[in-house]
């Protein structure tokens, strides 16, 4: 398997990007898992095993800005017809880096493997750990090239309370890498305002291909 992706990342991480060139770097899926479109500033990185001449090609017929492309719908529908894959959504990417000490919120870990968020976070990342806190959860995980990933849950009766703000911080006190990612929605402006406001840094946005 290739580590271009990983060296990608953890490069981005440092805010060392891609050269701004408009062009795109294709490289092959980090494992069998994880495919996708990663898109910086004027730089796009495909990782697939698909053939790159074809995405090449994809990518110069597609009706858009050049620089827009590789998150076109247009050629996200060929790169999953061509690679027999779905997509849920185009997320923004985010990094923080990790904070020392234990998280300043109390949580408590979920160690059964049949939880429903457990299972659900199971089909997307490895090494997978739930805390929950009052009102909400934090998940931490392997995902795209094995890097650890945070996601937050906040229940709506107690939204609007910095509740995810804190579960987002407390990632960063969990994580056991240097940096923790996490992903989201650009609709879902809660949830940007919320990362943002726990020291995520805005990265790329990222297109992951799950396969059946």
């Amino acid at each position: 398997m290739s580590d271009e992706v990983a060296r990608i990342l953890a490069a981005a991480a440092h805010g060392e990007f891609p050269p701004p060139d408009g062009t795109t770097t294709v490289v092959p899926q980090p494992n069998p898992r994880d495919a996708g479109v990663l898109a910086f500033t004027a730089h796009s990185v495909v990782f697939t095993d698909a053939d790159p001449e074809w995405i090449r090609a994809e990518l110069a017929a597609t009706s858009s800005d050049p620089l827009a492309a590789s998150m076109n719908p247009g050629f996200l529908m060929a790169l999953m017809a061509r690679t027999g894959r779905r997509m849920n959504t185009i997320d923004l990417l985010t990094v923080a880096d990790a904070l020392p000490g234990a998280p300043p919120l109390e949580l408590r870990e979920i160690v059964d493997p049949d939880h429903p968020r457990v299972a659900r976070a199971l089909k997307f990342r490895d090494e997978v750990r739930v805390w929950a806190a009052d009102g909400g959860l934090v998940i931490l995980g392997r995902g795209v090239a094995s890097r650890w990933e945070a996601a937050v849950e906040v229940d709506e009766e107690v939204r609007h309370r910095g509740l995810g703000r804190a579960l987002a911080t407390a990632a960063r006190h969990l994580t056991p890498d240097a940096v923790v990612w996490a992903q989201q929605s650009p609709g879902n402006a809660r949830s940007v305002r919320a990362f943002q406001a726990a020291g995520y840094r805005p990265v790329a946005s990222e297109a992951l291909l799950v396969a059946g």
